[in-house]
């Protein structure tokens, strides 16, 4: 792991506390299912209701996992690098007898079989801490069994650049679309590095590694909200996520 890695995940454990504080409302939400929104459920209907075995990369808190068995998985696997976030997932999921297990490793390089997965399901805060999309997306589908899906729900890379301003959206003037990173002070990085890609570059690598596009949409809303934060960005004007399907080709 290298330096910049390792002081990353050292963040992530850190923001990851704040998931077991809040253990009994995350328990709550992921029972609920209510974490998997309406847009995932609707983009992820005809692959969910084949019983797909999920790979969850980068899993976080977990809450995503129970709604994904709710809405037709046959078992989600989640890969996270937090010891602390992967363990409060597993308790989680342990008490609600969900079939989930979490597995603690750094990304790409995951501990797991080739061909394992019928979905890779990933996003919400993921790629900002991959520094390689092409061993990213290469990692994934060495996973993908033939015909197996990606989808990506996650943060639009143009969205690092709007100003938090209530009244009027803005871009802050440190920050490049075409830089290669930026640090976050902001939770839950705490300044760790947060790699900034453009949209072309996370397609090129998806398709590059032998996936066949099949959805790409941008989105206005936010998959997050900073609590007390009502930014003008958020306001339906700009991008703030996307969502992408892709498929393996076979062989």
């Amino acid at each position: 792991m290298d330096t910049t890695t390792r002081a990353n995940r050292d963040a992530w454990e850190a923001a990851s506390e704040k998931h077991v504080r809040e253990y009994s409302e995350l328990l709550a939400q992921a029972a609920s299912g209510t974490s998997l929104t309406t847009l995932e459920r609707d983009l992820l209907h005809d692959v969910l209701r084949t019983a797909p075995d999920v790979v969850h990369w980068q899993s976080g808190h977990g809450t995503d996992d129970i709604g994904l068995l709710q809405a037709g998985a046959r078992s989600v696997t989640g890969v996270d690098y937090s010891e602390v976030a992967a363990g409060a997932a597993q308790r989680r999921a342990t008490e609600l007898g969900a079939d989930c297990r979490y597995v603690v490793a750094a990304l790409p390089g995951a501990p797991l079989a080739d061909g394992c997965a019928d979905l890779v399901y990933t996003g919400k805060g993921a790629l900002i801490w991959m520094p390689d999309l092409q061993a990213w997306a290469a990692d994934i589908v060495r996973l993908l069994r033939p015909s197996g899906h990606l989808f990506i729900y996650e943060e639009h890379p143009a969205a690092p650049l709007w100003t938090w301003d209530p009244d009027e959206p803005g871009i802050r003037p440190d920050r490049s679309y075409f830089a290669p990173s930026h640090v976050n002070d902001s939770f839950p990085a705490g300044g760790a590095v947060q790699w900034q890609r453009t949209l072309a570059e996370i397609v090129t690598a998806v398709t590059s590694a032998g996936l066949r596009l099949l959805h790409l949409a941008e989105h206005p809303e936010p998959f997050w909200r900073m609590g007390g934060v009502h930014a003008a960005a958020w306001n339906g004007r700009l991008p703030n996520t996307f969502t992408l399907l892709a498929r393996r080709l076979n062989g």
